[in-house]
């Protein structure tokens, strides 16, 4: 089993703090972004939406989107459980974190991908190309306040964003608010008082969560780098050592021997 993943990806965070937390260790596979692996022939024959995360189990199925990796995670590793461990928590824990992700983490997404010159033509990802829309941006930030707001009142009556509970919503939740603040400029504002304490719970948690949490950081800060074409160093990681740098390379299951033109 292996995850194809980029340290400058947030979906692929939202993918490695699961595990973390699960206390899953599977192998790591490096997409470097900056150099558009994810549009090599290679890495199409894996996933041909060119987009990660990308789970490939042994007998070769491939699990792309984050929901779907971590119901295969969850269940094949039911012990603390992230996604519900009853009829009642997995139907809360998929509402929130729908919640989390319709209105916090796709419009960071959206208001990034339409205003950074690097992403040109290409404002959604995936196998099609798309021309930005800067008028977008603006509206994107207001729901990004409008989510910062919402779950700053959420998360004054519980300590997590499901209850009691640290769950997958919290994962969203708080990958969210980092990616907006390192790609949006848009930190958790002052007054938001209880979404900034359960940030700090979040990061506070299992030592393997804060290990996620590290390199879930290291990725944000570079995150709008990688849109301006930036080189990323590669990682390897398992929850014992999710900040095991492996140098600034190329993936070698993409390594061509040559540099290539680019692909939008």
């Amino acid at each position: 089993m292996k995850l194809y993943h980029s340290t400058a990806s947030p979906n692929s965070r939202r993918v490695r703090m699961f595990m973390a937390d699960k206390g899953i260790s599977i192998p790591l596979q490096p997409v470097n972004l900056a150099e558009k692996e994810q549009f090599s022939d290679a890495f199409k024959a894996i996933n041909p939406r060119q987009q990660v995360p990308v789970l490939v189990l042994d007998d070769g199925t491939t699990i792309a989107e984050v929901p779907a990796i971590w119901r295969f995670l969850e269940e094949s590793h039911p012990e603390r459980p992230l996604l519900g461990s009853d009829a009642t928590a997995k139907a809360l824990v998929a509402m929130w974190e729908r919640r989390a992700e319709l209105d916090g983490f796709a419009p960071t997404m959206e208001g990034v991908r339409n205003s950074v010159l690097g992403l040109k033509g290409r404002a959604l990802s995936g196998p099609h190309d798309y021309e930005q829309i800067p008028g977008r941006v603006d509206r994107s930030k207001r729901r990004v306040a409008n989510f910062f707001a919402d779950f700053n009142a959420r998360l004054d009556d519980v300590p997590f964003v499901v209850g009691a509970q640290f769950s997958a919503a919290d994962i969203t939740a708080v990958v969210t608010v980092d990616f907006a603040t390192a790609a949006l400029k848009m930190p958790i504002p002052e007054g938001s008082r209880a979404l900034r304490r359960c940030t700090r719970r979040w990061r506070r948690g299992p030592a393997p969560r804060r290990r996620g949490l590290s390199i879930g950081r290291a990725a944000g800060r570079v995150g709008r780098f990688r849109f301006l074409g930036n080189r990323i160093g590669s990682w390897t990681a398992s929850p014992s050592r999710l900040n095991a740098p492996a140098g600034r390379r190329r993936s070698p299951a993409f390594s061509t021997g040559k540099r290539t033109a680019p692909a939008r």
